[in-house]
């Protein structure tokens, strides 16, 4: 049977859908629609989940327009959400209030408040594997408790972002532990919700009582509704998988699954994570203590600043992107002695959020476009190297780095990062990671509803093709040059840090 199976990447900017078909083990068809964010100067970053809907269902309806989808042959679909957002419902299941997002920083406050009333930071990496950041779930509830009483007063579900599309796909309301381990409230030793910091949140305990039910990551949240059957032309029989946060399948559509290898991404800020069969949880908390969609284990590490570095030079001396990549090769490792510390946009790893980039190395010789952008590609890659520091103090090794975002497509960047990291780089050849994955990941759920003997890593084996033509090697001379400059930005950020 010619089975295909939904992927649905719900994110900040908007959402995609993939089919994937079973036989071929690939991409059939995919749609698009945006999203619409509500903003302002204090920190608000909010949008309508009803918006979300409507981006899924244009976006589904053009996929499944394709002449080579049969959607009758459609067995699962996946959902995968824009993590730690907070979605309101009340005893209705109708949403209060729009959705306050992971970029939403209005809830500072109340993440200082909570990290207090826990006792420390410390007490709350004891608790939770996590500090209460504030772009975390925890911080938004008090928020709403402490602004909004009368929508408190009617709440009856929270619900992350990828949770509400399941509800709204399934009736059911259920959250798995991948998501759930990025809301602050989830201890992810116990891969259960966090009393302790429940309390804190609400010590009436009705908050207890608002939480879904907890799922592991390879069951089902149920079968589709008949609504949304009959509006798709789908089966009545259409399961929805768990699903996850959007890193969580990505993790999946990277086929980082298993030891070993480690997804980074190359976007305006940056992210990188590995698998782990362990809980890891760092003791500075300058990682994130994250659940996988697999059933095991997420670290993950998160910077500010990677293209924005880049983009803002390439903006400054007015270079399209072939000048751009072309003028970083014209220089060798180190651009002859300039350091950036990339931070235009605050720091999260190192926790440094008043900190602002500093270009530093500057003599009459060096001073050149093409060292100051050198400096802005390695400065950025720097600060994702810290990060894996971060994940190698804690135990995690990588045999291959997988990169995704706009800067892997730069010959030369996925070089530097091989040379950087001292470690082979290679690119998967499908960019819609987090969509994909939500397609496998549905695969493996709806193969473990049957009794099918699949593994997880063995689908993504089969359905995660690489770009070999991607490939970077590290060049022992640079790796060892790397190495002293890489030393050198550590002493420049410490001697930095006090002016922040």
């Amino acid at each position: 049977m010619a089975e295909l199976f939904v992927g649905i990447d719900s994110g900040t900017q908007g959402s995609k859908v993939v089919v994937v078909s079973r036989n071929t083990k690939k991409i059939i068809a995919q749609g698009y629609a945006k999203h619409a964010l509500m903003q302002d100067a204090a920190g608000k970053r909010e949008q309508n989940p009803a918006d979300w809907i409507s981006a899924i269902e244009s976006a589904l309806k053009s996929a499944l327009a394709n002449p080579q989808v049969d959607v009758h042959k459609i067995c699962a679909i996946g959902v995968s959400g824009q993590q730690h957002g907070f979605v309101p419902l009340d005893a209705k299941g109708e949403v209060i209030r729009p959705a306050k997002l992971w970029c939403d920083t209005a809830t500072g406050t109340q993440a200082q408040q909570l990290t207090q009333a826990l006792g420390g930071e410390n007490e709350a990496i004891r608790l939770t594997g996590n500090t209460i950041a504030v772009g975390f779930t925890a911080s938004k509830i008090r928020w709403l408790r402490e602004n909004e009483p009368e929508n408190y007063d009617r709440l009856a579900t929270v619900l992350l972002p990828h949770d509400y599309i399941n509800f709204w796909l399934t009736g059911e309301q259920k959250s798995e532990c991948g998501d759930a381990s990025g809301t602050a409230y989830f201890d992810v030793r116990q891969r259960q919700w966090s009393q302790p910091v429940l309390q804190a949140i609400d010590p009436s305990g009705k908050l207890e009582t608002c939480l879904p039910w907890l799922i592991e990551s390879q069951e089902s949240v149920g079968t589709i509704r008949p609504e949304i059957a009959e509006k798709f032309g789908l089966c009545s029989d259409v399961v929805v998988a768990s699903g996850g946060g959007d890193n969580m399948m990505a993790a999946i559509g990277t086929g980082n699954v298993k030891p070993g290898v480690v997804t980074a991404s190359l976007g305006t800020s940056g992210t990188i994570y590995c698998y782990s069969d362990f809980p890891v949880v760092d003791e500075k908390g300058e990682l994130a203590a994250f659940c996988s969609s697999t059933g095991h284990w997420l670290p993950l590490v998160c910077t500010m600043n990677v293209t924005v570095a880049t983009e803002l030079n390439r903006a400054l001396f007015q270079l399209d992107l072939r000048e751009f990549n072309t003028l970083v090769e014209k220089t060798g490792a180190g651009a002859e002695g300039l350091i950036l510390l990339p931070y235009f946009n605050g720091e999260r790893t190192p926790a440094l959020p008043n900190a602002s980039a500093t270009l530093a190395g500057l003599n009459s010789l060096n001073y050149s476009p093409q060292n100051v952008c050198r400096a802005a590609m390695e400065g950025a890659t720097f600060g994702l190297y810290y990060g894996f520091e971060v994940m190698q103090r804690n135990g995690i090794e990588a045999q291959e780095i997988r990169l995704v975002g706009g800067g892997a497509k730069s010959k030369i960047w996925r070089q530097i990062v091989a040379d950087v990291f001292d470690c082979p780089v290679v690119c998967p050849q499908n960019t819609e990671a987090g969509a994909l994955g939500a397609a496998i990941q549905a695969m493996w759920c709806y193969k473990q509803a049957g009794n099918a003997a699949v593994s997880l890593p063995e689908l993504a084996d089969a359905f995660v093709a690489l770009d070999n033509d991607s490939r970077a090697i590290p060049d022992s001379g640079n790796v060892v040059v790397y190495q002293e400059i890489y030393e050198k930005y550590l002493r420049l950020n410490t001697a930095l840090a006090d002016l922040y």
